[in-house]
């Protein structure tokens, strides 16, 4: 059977263009169009039937394209998009971007059920290959990223004032001998989010040191290592900032095993919020990573774009990071 990605490749145009096609939907250019659907009746090509009934509901869709929704934090993003969707009177639908399941895909399939509103959060495509989904989809909207040639399609956290926060909290708690737990993804937010925190201490003349850094996979096995790390090679600190709460976690259980106090001797703070923080013993103190919030915008804002020219929209769509002081950071002077 033939495909819409197979009629796109002869068409020589996107698959976007030719579900536009087939659903009646979108932009096509007249004489674009009737090549287009030439070629869907020479070659055959049948609609899958499920998505035409869904789509033929007359029923707004808004669609989300995330790499899983299996962590806390996508399940959060998640449902904040859903709920702004849901509010809007639009149904929502969810697809994953992963190895066997590309971001091309994910959105193509979407398009095929008739959504014309995606959110979409990526940190592996390039800048490049994100702008030409966004050209060719009026309502998508990039989520956790920003790229300055779309600035109005992107819906962002300020990572680096995330970072100089929590620095200036421990900073004025007390503070000086700082570790650091980091993702080792090769993206942009844990690389801000160093740099935060390096650019704060520098001013106060404090250098953080390379062998108090540590990488990891981030997750709770991410952070254990890291603690264990951090303890067998004797290096000198009172505070630990992890990328996210999950590896705050790990890295708190391992140094509790190791026989350390929490935060008697050792201080951590984490990053997201997510529920795990308001569980752990002690409760961890970090800072609120506004994504439930994030995801009701770009839900909004998404739907907006389908009916305004996203050139005429020019507010800010920057979020930014709160600290919530939980019990894991021990004050060791007061604030100044």
């Amino acid at each position: 059977m033939i495909t819409i990605k197979e009629i796109a490749k002869i068409a020589g145009v996107s698959a976007t263009t030719v579900s536009r096609v087939i659903n009646g939907r979108g932009k096509v250019g007249d004489k674009c169009r009737k090549k287009v659907q030439k070629l869907i009746d020479d070659l055959g090509y049948r609609p899958n039937i499920n998505a035409r009934a869904l789509a033929g509901q007359k029923a707004d869709f808004l669609g989300i394209v995330t790499p899983n929704f299996s962590s806390p934090f996508y399940g959060n993003l998640a449902s904040g998009i859903s709920d702004a969707a849901i509010d809007a009177k639009h149904r929502v639908m969810m697809s994953n971007s992963n190895k066997t399941n590309t971001v091309f895909d994910a959105v193509e399939s979407l398009r095929d059920f008739g959504c014309d509103n995606i959110v979409l959060h990526n940190k592996d495509l390039s800048d490049d290959e994100i702008i030409k989904l966004a050209e060719e989809n009026q309502g998508l909207v990039l989520i956790n990223r920003f790229i300055s040639e779309i600035a109005n399609r992107c819906v962002w956290l300020d990572n680096c004032s995330a970072g100089r926060a929590a620095a200036e909290f421990l900073y004025k708690n007390g503070h000086r001998k700082i570790a650091i737990i980091n993702s080792d993804r090769n993206i942009s937010d844990p690389f801000d989010r160093l740099f935060g925190i390096k650019q704060y201490f520098s001013a106060k003349g404090i250098e953080i040191i390379n062998d108090n850094i540590k990488y990891a996979v981030p997750s709770l096995q991410g952070g254990i290592d890291s603690a264990r790390a951090l303890a067998e090679e004797g290096a000198d600190f009172t505070a630990v900032i992890a990328y996210n709460d999950t590896m705050a976690v790990g890295a708190m259980n391992e140094f509790q095993n190791l026989g350390f106090k929490v935060p008697e001797q050792i201080s951590v703070m984490g990053f997201d919020d997510i529920l795990i923080a308001s569980t752990s013993r002690p409760f961890l103190t970090t800072m609120r990573y506004p994504i439930y919030d994030m995801g009701q915008y770009a839900a909004k804002l998404s739907i907006q774009l389908t009916k305004t020219e996203a050139s005429s929209i020019n507010q800010s769509h920057q979020f930014m990071s709160t600290l919530v002081e939980r019990q894991s950071v021990k004050k060791m002077i007061e604030s100044s």
